[in-house]
């Protein structure tokens, strides 16, 4: 009797318990790590008081919501598969089926929806030139993003007119200037960019990067279009398969359940 029992048990097929265990174990861990940067971030730039203060704004709060949601799902999912619990490999299944469907979604109405979209991107964009010195991480992520893309604003140069430190009507070293990470030459000269809107669009040329970062990231999309499609379908098969492996096993397991009440 003990040895059908034993038999009975190994059903549950210890493949895709494992894999989906594993799985889990690793999004967990980086939902966890991802999560503790978002936040510790979050606190090396804000009071408690303001914590929640402008955090569409802040690259932190992407960091605490994806993670927070990486955390959760890699919980429920390892626990689950570890532990064979229908409840909680069904709430991992059906929350990785919503997140795979919104998706999904967004793509469609990004599409359909482009100039709109479009728009929504540039206004949001614009507001963090505007906030460009009120928060270090948001500092450091739009000069990274203008070095990389060799771009300067949102859609050329003059958007830095926008931000009060750089505004033609201030009467400062940096009046109509833009930040040295726009600059082409001498990037390690703080103050290269100052003053350099004042001169024509043709004197510029060699000296700070003249298009937008709008234009610049489009640029780099159409180049790099294979990998970028690439990284959503493996992204995408990485979540099908959690699907698929938390469906199998709770078909195991209740399977294996009826079998135990059958006896």
């Amino acid at each position: 009797m003990a040895y059908k029992s034993h038999k009975d048990h190994s059903e549950i097929s210890k493949t895709v318990k494992y894999l989906l265990f594993s799985f889990n174990v690793i999004f967990w861990l980086l939902g966890g790590a991802c999560l503790a940067i978002g936040i510790y971030a979050r606190f090396e730039t804000a009071t408690y008081s303001d914590f929640f203060g402008n955090a569409w704004s802040d690259p932190a709060f992407f960091f605490i919501i994806v993670g927070g949601i990486m955390f959760i799902l890699g919980f429920t999912g390892c626990i689950g598969a570890l532990r064979e619990n229908i409840c909680l490999l069904k709430f991992f299944s059906i929350a990785l089926g919503v997140i795979f469907f919104l998706q999904i979604v967004l793509g469609v109405l990004v599409f359909v929806f482009k100039g709109k979209f479009e728009e929504v991107v540039k206004d949001k964009l614009q507001e963090t030139v505007i906030s460009y010195r009120d928060n270090p991480d948001l500092r450091s992520l739009i000069d990274k993003v203008q070095r990389d893309f060799e771009c300067c604003g949102v859609n050329d140069y003059n958007d830095w007119n926008d931000n009060i430190y750089f505004n033609c009507s201030q009467a400062t070293t940096e009046a109509c200037g833009v930040p040295s990470s726009c600059c082409i030459a001498d990037k390690e000269n703080k103050q290269c960019g100052y003053g350099l809107r004042k001169k024509d669009k043709v004197q510029l040329e060699g000296k700070i990067f003249i298009r937008g970062c709008v234009e610049g990231f489009s640029e780099w999309v159409e180049r790099n279009i294979i990998m970028i499609g690439a990284i959503a379908l493996g992204i995408a098969l990485v979540q099908i398969m959690g699907i698929s492996c938390s469906q199998s096993l709770i078909g195991d397991i209740k399977a294996q359940k009826l079998k135990w009440d059958q006896q």
